[in-house]
């Protein structure tokens, strides 16, 4: 982890050599110590570890016992699930989570509870599917509420150094089973994703329903619009699915419904549109068949006043009825719902067929903001997967990528900020050179105040993404633009797109702002830099973050992460770093001159660092690679030269992460690049792991070379030291003006045109825009009660 603020001595024990562990992480106090073996019994060596594990716990007076002998399991599967009670912190506008963890000693599995303090080690992803770990304290409870049998609870562990993975044969590690489908603790029916809730996960939902051929007579909207406040029940209702929106899971520790999730649909009939929302249970059963184009036949429903807000844009020939919503629940009345089979819809029915709005790349720069669209494209390029956290929420995170795609009437791809669709098969599975469909797309205008402008689009509530593979009997099959994409592709060589294709790689868009008013605008967004170590402290796993401070550039060094670079003449190559590709943690060292010590802390922390400074924008990028050589061209100021021994504090995130550069995609090793670019999956897949000296073959996109950046605090009592990465290597994108584009799109850095000139020209005190962006973390400290964030 990054530098984070220091835990109270009374709760750290530094491990002793030998231990082989980087560290024990504690949620509880007070066990009971598991006896050594009398001398001349019989060992239990043969008997499986977890099982005499449970055998010590239960013996326990108290059901908990400390296992300092603990021998090494390994993490098969992750669930997470919502809490019950209230939020932990009164504070706390949004709920908080319980975490099961099933694990294996290679012979025997076992379905654990994680003790809630150590919750912090899976959102960090320093606890993840495959880790070898050791549980050296752990307790028995039960669910006074239930007859249900107890759960071992894991309260310390043990993160064992170098072990990222299992490292023995497969066939150890059996199937991942579990003994109970539902939670250990409380009363949830259902898991959750393990990195945000849009998505539909687990057993519960069910991926097709059964169609139904009955005839009845319906009702049409119009007349339910005019009629419905004076019915108790309603006719059969016969409508066409035209819009479908993600999943929203509306839970919280006091809720106390089973399946608090949500979906909204735009369903129409000849005589207009209306909102349809389906509630609770029924999401699971019949959220995945409800798709775009399906006609229903609703038998029983609710008719409300309607509460939502209609983001849609409004289809031309339809009339839309905002006054009401259909109301698909449960209970009161329990719904009953039919899909038609598509061969029994009649003419006569005059079911409207789904409209879109497809547009070329050409066309976008003409478009206005938030206007919707479709587009058609062939994947160019696929970023790597990063969280935002919601507006108002500590726990709950949208999870996006950025995507390019083109379809050959520009020069200019479609740039798309790609946010999960509750299409979890299509988000993780996008690589290059695929066809690509995304519907209801919202287009965002980023005009500066010069008069330049950069179009991209962005997902909205009811955007739904479709690629090779799933375009069969989709409605769109037959739209004009859509046939005139496939054409075109018809008269491409896929040879010619190859070399071209990328996956991966640190991605910043849209552009900065050429000044830093116009970034804040309103906004009081600057921080000091004594405040960034409480920010870092706050991110979670892949979480991404902008901060603004102010600073004096002092120090500049060119470092080369390829391991055939050469050597610089007149100089010794310097070792900087090695990092493989599949590590998950970097050491960075943290030093304040008050108490006179030094804390190694890990991390995997990327940061991002921009510039701006007066009328233009001087600076780009950031992250962390393998054997580092440091280049000739480097820079040191006088001020930095005299300071430098004499801070008070001084923050290192200088090192490149592997999947900060892009891959040129290989579609071999493909299932292994979507591995390292999507988030850590909940399940381990041993399969789909890779040596990193397997990895390192793979061929980059870039240069593999980046600047450290040394920013000293305009009080010159505080300093940190981040990273620049050239970003020119990716797919530029033109402004809309034909003024001068910023320095991010030229072909060198401002660092590069500074260091040929043998020193920065920058004014005394600037402005930096920096993003974060967490990667991973593991304990190195043993902690007792961690609470983290």
């Amino acid at each position: 982890r990054a530098p984070s603020r220091e835990v109270p001595r009374s709760q750290l024990t530094e491990k002793g050599p030998g231990s082989g562990a980087m560290g024990t992480v504690s949620g509880a106090l007070g066990p009971e110590v598991a006896p050594d073996p009398p001398s001349g019994a019989p060992t239990p060596s043969a008997e499986p570890w977890l099982q005499r594990m449970l055998v010590l716990v239960l013996k326990a007076s108290g059901m908990r016992v400390s296992l300092p002998e603990a021998a090494p399991v390994t993490v098969l599967l992750l669930q997470r699930y919502m809490a019950e009670g209230s939020p932990t912190l009164p504070s706390a506008s949004c709920p908080a989570y319980y975490y099961d963890v099933t694990i294996t000693d290679g012979t025997y599995q076992e379905k654990c509870f994680l003790a809630p303090q150590l919750n912090a080690l899976v959102q960090r992803n320093g606890l993840g599917a495959g880790r070898r770990l050791k549980i050296t304290q752990c307790s028995y409870m039960y669910n006074e509420r239930s007859l249900s049998p107890g759960f071992v609870c894991i309260e310390e562990l043990e993160i064992l150094e170098g072990a990222s993975a299992f490292a023995g044969p497969t066939s150890q590690l059996g199937i991942c089973h579990t003994k109970t489908i539902l939670p250990l603790k409380g009363g949830r029916k259902h898991y959750l994703p393990l990195w945000n809730n849009d998505d539909p996960f687990g057993e519960i939902w069910v991926e097709r329903k059964p169609l139904r051929e009955d005839e009845f007579k319906p009702i049409s909207i119009s007349i339910l619009a005019m009629t419905w406040q004076s019915k108790c029940s309603f006719p059969p209702l016969r409508v066409r699915i035209i819009h479908k929106s993600r999943l929203r899971y509306f839970g919280k520790p006091n809720t106390k419904l089973d399946v608090p999730y949500q979906a909204y649909f735009d369903v129409a009939d000849q005589s207009g549109m209306v909102l349809m929302v389906l509630w609770g249970s029924l999401c699971p059963e019949w959220y995945n068949s409800m798709k775009i184009g399906a006609a229903l036949l609703l038998e029983k429903y609710a008719v409300k006043k309607s509460s939502i807000i209609q983001s849609s844009p409004e289809v031309l020939h339809m009339k839309r009825f905002n006054s009401i919503e259909i109301a698909l629940n449960v209970r009161d009345p329990p719904a009953k719902i039919n899909i038609i089979p598509e061969h029994k819809i009649k003419p006569e029915w005059k079911l409207p067929e789904v409209e879109y709005h497809f547009v070329t790349r050409s066309e976008l720069d003409n478009l206005a903001q938030n206007q919707f669209c479709d587009i058609i494209g062939l994947v160019q390029y696929v970023g790597r997967v990063e969280r935002k956290k919601k507006k108002g929420c500590v726990d709950d995170f949208w999870t996006y990528r950025w995507v390019h795609v083109v379809d050959g009437t520009s020069e200019q791809p479609f740039i798309i900020e790609l946010f999960s669709t509750s299409q979890p098969d299509i988000f993780e599975q996008i690589y290059p050179m695929k066809y690509l469909v995304c519907t209801q797309m919202r287009v965002e205008q980023n005009i500066s105040e010069n008069g330049s402008s950069a179009a991209y689009l962005t997902t909205s509530m009811k955007t739904q993404m479709f690629f090779t593979g799933w375009h069969k009997g989709q409605p769109y099959i037959k739209d004009p633009k859509v046939q005139s994409f496939i054409q075109w592709m018809r008269t491409q060589e896929e040879a010619s797109y190859v070399d071209r294709v990328v996956i991966g790689g640190y991605y910043r868009f849209p552009p900065l702002p050429r000044t830093f008013a116009e970034y804040c605008k309103n906004m009081n967004v600057l921080i000091s830099l004594s405040e960034i170590e409480k920010e870092i402290d706050s991110l979670h796993y892949r979480e991404q973050k902008h901060i603004a401070f102010q600073g004096i550039i002092s120090a500049v060094r060119c470092v080369s992460c390829s391991s055939t670079s050469q050597d610089a003449p007149g100089e010794s190559p310097m070792q900087v770093w090695y990092f493989s590709i599949n590590s998950l943690c970097f050491q960075s060292t943290y030093f304040h001159k008050c108490c006179a010590q030094r804390y190694l802390k890990s991390s995997a922390l990327q940061m991002t660092f921009f510039i701006l400074a007066g009328n233009e924008e001087i600076a780009d990028t950031s992250e962390k690679v393998h054997p580092q050589r440091m280049c000739p061209n480097s820079w040191e100021s006088v001020l930095w030269t005299f300071v430098k021994s004499n801070l008070t504090q001084h923050l290192n995130f200088s090192k490149i992460f592997p999947e900060s550069f892009p891959c040129k995609f290989n579609y071999a090793h493909k299932e292994v690049l979507l591995k390292q670019y999507n988030l850590q999956a909940a399940k381990f897949q041993p399969e789909k792991c890779l040596a990193s000296e397997e990895m390192s073959h793979f061929e980059n996109a870039c240069p593999l070379e980046y600047y450290q950046v040394a920013i000293l605090g305009v009080n010159h009592d505080i300093a940190i030291e981040v990273a620049l990465l050239n970003d020119s290597y990716l797919f530029q994108v033109k402004e809309a003006s034909q003024k001068a584009a910023p320095s991010h799109l030229k072909d060198t850095t401002p660092c590069q045109e500074a260091l040929k000139q043998g020193g920065l020209s920058l004014p005394g005190r600037i402005f930096q825009i920096t993003m974060i962006c967490h990667m991973a973390v593991v304990p190195s400290l043993k902690i007792s009660n961690c609470k983290w964030s």
